[in-house]
């Protein structure tokens, strides 16, 4: 089965509204008839009705950064899952690593939101990655591995077919470092044996991983043209119309 890229781009905490819609104004004709890769704009909260309305009957996807795995509740500042599909988003992100650096999310609480999503039918890209002194203790394997258990506890096979995973090496955010077309493959190989070893040979070949960490124009097809990588969760880079479509041609 032939897995199609999905090219992501996470504007963390950028823009106004009216900068949003100024984005999706100057994008959405730079990639108007793309169909060979999935594409979709993660804004922070309060600039998604702004997006999905602007990016409306495109061929561009809205999603949430986060969302809280509660379906309802007293949850100060959080984003729930009906929230986010009453406004037409369809994906959300889960485990960003700076959600689970800053806002100390750990793998029971990926597992708890990626059941939340699959339950509405929301596309989840669960985020995983090593930081710096893991990779360089040689424990990367280990940490993928642990990230991938812990994230998928109580997904069946049956369940897993929307699940998208996003390789995020956590030295390479923001940092201008990126991991070589190399290390991302060598780790999504792990990422893919064990979510194989969990949910099945099949089920392991299908599920689209993406890689994160300082995608730009100039290495996007270095990285996303290896077999083994199935798209891009995009930073910085995705910030500016040019860039990220761009990025989305590779």
């Amino acid at each position: 089965m032939s897995r199609k890229a999905l090219i992501a781009a996470n504007w963390k905490m950028f823009k106004t509204p009216a900068e949003a819609k100024a984005f999706v104004d100057a994008f959405l004709p730079l990639v108007a008839g793309h169909a060979r890769d999935e594409i979709a704009l993660f804004p922070s909260p309060v600039l998604l009705p702004t997006v999905v309305e602007a990016a409306r009957g495109s061929n561009v996807a809205v999603g949430a950064q986060n969302i809280h795995f509660a379906e309802e509740g007293a949850y100060t500042g959080e984003t729930s899952i009906g929230q986010l599909k009453a406004i037409g988003g369809t994906h959300t992100l889960i485990g960003h690593s700076e959600r689970r650096q800053y806002f100390a999310e750990t793998d029971e609480i990926v597992n708890q939101k990626l059941h939340t999503a699959l339950k509405h039918g929301v596309v989840p890209i669960v985020c995983i990655g090593e930081v710096l002194a893991e990779r360089e203790a040689g424990k990367t394997a280990d940490v993928l591995k642990t990230q991938v258990i812990g994230a998928f506890a109580g997904i069946t096979a049956e369940m897993a077919a929307p699940i998208v995973i996003a390789y995020e090496p956590v030295w390479a955010i923001g940092t201008g470092k990126t991991a070589t077309p190399e290390m991302a493959v060598d780790a999504h190989r792990i990422i893919r044996a064990e979510v194989a070893k969990l949910l099945g040979a099949q089920v392991g070949a299908n599920m689209r991983i993406l890689y994160g960490g300082s995608v730009k124009a100039d290495n996007a097809t270095a990285l996303i043209g290896q077999e083994e990588i199935d798209g891009a969760l995009v930073g910085g880079a995705s910030l500016k119309p040019d860039s990220f479509a761009a990025i989305v041609k590779y």
